[in-house]
Order: C-alpha cells, then sequence, then structure tokens
C-alpha cells in the first residue's frame, strides 16, 4: 500500500471541496459540517474499495491498469462540478449531499485504482487515517477560513492543482499497474 499515491490522492480530489467547506463552516457549526463530510468521505472510499475489490477479483491488474485512465480524465475535462443548492435544514445533510455531488465522481475515479489492490484490513487503516487527517484539514480550514488571501489562492490556482495531482495520480496507476510494461511487451 503506497500511503503517499493515497494522502495525495485524498489532498487532490477534495481540494476544491476545500473552499466550499470554507463557504460551509461560515454558514454552519463546526460539528455539524464536519459529520457531514466524514459521511460522504467514509461512503465513497467504502464505495471506491468494495468496487475495486470485484474488479480485481475478475481482471488481471495490468488491466485494472487502464483505469488510471479515468484521474486523468477528470483532469481534462472541463466541466466545472458546482455544489447545487440543497434546500434542507439540517447542515449535516446540507454538507454531506454537497460533498457527494462535487466530489463523488472524481474520489470514484481517483479512489477505485488506488484502492483496488489493498486488503480488508487495509482499507480500514486507510478510512482511520483519512478520518484523523480530514479533522485536522476542517479544523485548520475553519482557523484560516476568514483570511483573504487563502480564499484569493484557492480561487487562482485551486482548479489547476487539482488537475496536476489527477494527472500524477493517473499516471502512477497506469505505471505501477504493469500496463504499460505489458503494452510494451507486445511490440
Amino acid at each position: 500500500m503506497n500511503w503517499l499515491l493515497i494522502l495525495i490522492t485524498f489532498l487532490g480530489v477534495n481540494l476544491d471541496f476545500f473552499f466550499i467547506l470554507l463557504l460551509l463552516l461560515k454558514k454552519h457549526k463546526l460539528g455539524s459540517v464536519m459529520m457531514g463530510y466524514l459521511i460522504g468521505l467514509w461512503t465513497l472510499l467504502i464505495l471506491s474499495f468494495s468496487v475495486g475489490q470485484i474488479l480485481d477479483r475478475f481482471l488481471p491488474e495490468w488491466v485494472l491498469g487502464l483505469l488510471g485512465i479515468l484521474p486523468i480524465y477528470m483532469a481534462l475535462k472541463d466541466e466545472d462540478e458546482d455544489a447545487k443548492e440543497v434546500n434542507h435544514k439540517s447542515p449535516v445533510v446540507i454538507t454531506l449531499i454537497t460533498y457527494l455531488s462535487v466530489c463523488a465522481g472524481c474520489n470514484l475515479a481517483l479512489f477505485l485504482p488506488v484502492l483496488s489492490t489493498i486488503s480488508a484490513i487495509q482499507i480500514l487503516e486507510v478510512i482511520a487515517v483519512l478520518t484523523v487527517l480530514s479533522i485536522l484539514v476542517i479544523l485548520i480550514i475553519k482557523w484560516i477560513g476568514n483570511i483573504k488571501p487563502i480564499n484569493d489562492l484557492m480561487e487562482k490556482y485551486g482548479e489547476i492543482l487539482t488537475k496536476v495531482v489527477y494527472i500524477g495520480v493517473g499516471i502512477y496507476v497506469l505505471i505501477d499497474s504493469g500496463l504499460i510494461a505489458h503494452v510494451i511487451s507486445w511490440f
């Protein structure tokens, strides 16, 4: 299990949502936002792991390497996914639905290839580590939420940094799976 790749993937898929967290934390209580975010994160991690395990049973590892194309595609497509307006009174549900609507596609596309070859024990470790990391990130975002230069930087460079991370994760998966070596062996 490559912890650096998992952490980079986590930061990459959530970077755009960190800006949204700034807005949610200004409107709602810290605990509610944190709970909604964590429920969304756990849902997507477990879904990515489960689908990855099913594919891993039926496909050779080098074919799973084709999943590395998904993050590259996510980086190159030009659609911006904006948070949908949710008319519900619960800040937990608002945060959860916003997180799933903004991040589901990216998280599944990026975490699926990364988590497809780990064990059930390892996914529990990943969930625990990313939960602690998420709590720390949310607390930091809450703390710096009112600093204008931070907001300006995220607005200006957040999208391009996210795309660079997606492409990097995709290339890593293509190489690590042996897909590129397998294709080269055909020639």
